[in-house]
């Protein structure tokens, strides 16, 4: 086994890389997300909007910089799994001789990211733990794309805790991570957005109803005490912390895209 030292160099090398490439993953999809509200305004997105206060472009820079701050606390994290890799304290692994590719599908960790961020997030609700935890990320009150990742230091360890952990019981292929990634940070940003950009097929009482859609975050950030859930809305079900005027909100904003 190698020596400290020889540990502290492998995470000091990965680090810088990672933080370029975790920056850019968040930076580019808020961009990108920001960038198709405003292309598609005029086209219909206007009559989508969810709340009628902007926000405002203090809002937005206060919200770039913690999303940048939480950038460089994932990137120390995931420099962390890199040495575990290295010493085998973690398996991710490439190719398809360890496991086939059902099993990468079944690794991508969803549903139990969801699970981890519902409980994690309604725990940060409590008011023994909002003010240290949570608040930054409610100063967005009326959120854009670029309020996914703006979180506190403590919010951004608990969130970015998430597969380290889950890789200590269950190995993942490095597309399976990959591809883990790309989505969560996809459906964050379209989650706070401000705009529903979900088709109709997504509403309550519909085919793809067991997914959140922007019109169930928005209204946690409106109100701040329901709608816990991130990919999907079984947890807010189940525990019954749904909002309970969601369907209406849902199906009151502007004329359903197509599914």
């Amino acid at each position: 086994m190698n020596d400290a030292s020889d540990l502290l160099r492998t995470y000091v090398s990965a680090l810088p890389a990672l933080w370029i490439a975790d920056t850019a993953r968040h930076l580019v999809a808020a961009a990108l997300m920001a960038a198709i509200v405003a292309v598609f305004w005029r086209a219909g997105l206007a009559a989508r909007k969810l709340q009628a206060r902007h926000a405002t472009g203090r809002d937005i820079r206060r919200e770039i910089l913690a999303l940048l701050r939480s950038s460089l606390v994932f990137s120390l994290l995931a420099a962390g799994v890199v040495v575990a890799a290295v010493q085998g304290w973690f398996t991710i692994y490439w190719g398809f001789g360890r496991a086939g590719p059902l099993y990468l599908v079944l690794s991508l960790v969803l549903v139990a990211h969801d699970t981890w961020f519902y409980w994690t997030h309604r725990a940060m609700h409590h008011p023994h733990l909002f003010a240290v935890f949570h608040r930054a990320h409610h100063l967005s009150r009326t959120p854009t794309a670029w309020a996914a990742y703006s979180f506190s230091v403590p919010e951004a360890i608990v969130q970015g805790a998430f597969v380290p952990l889950f890789l200590v019981f269950m190995p993942m292929h490095e597309i399976a991570l990959l591809l883990f990634l790309v989505v969560q940070i996809g459906r964050n940003v379209m989650g706070h957005c401000g705009v529903e950009v979900h088709p109709a097929a997504f509403g309550p009482g519909r085919w793809l109803a067991w997914n959140t859609t922007t019109t169930h975050h928005d209204l946690h950030h409106e109100t701040g005490r329901t709608n816990y859930g991130l990919y999907f809305h079984w947890w807010d079900k189940m525990m019954g912390t749904e909002h309970p005027d969601y369907r209406r909100r849902f199906e009151a904003i502007g004329q359903p895209l197509s599914a």
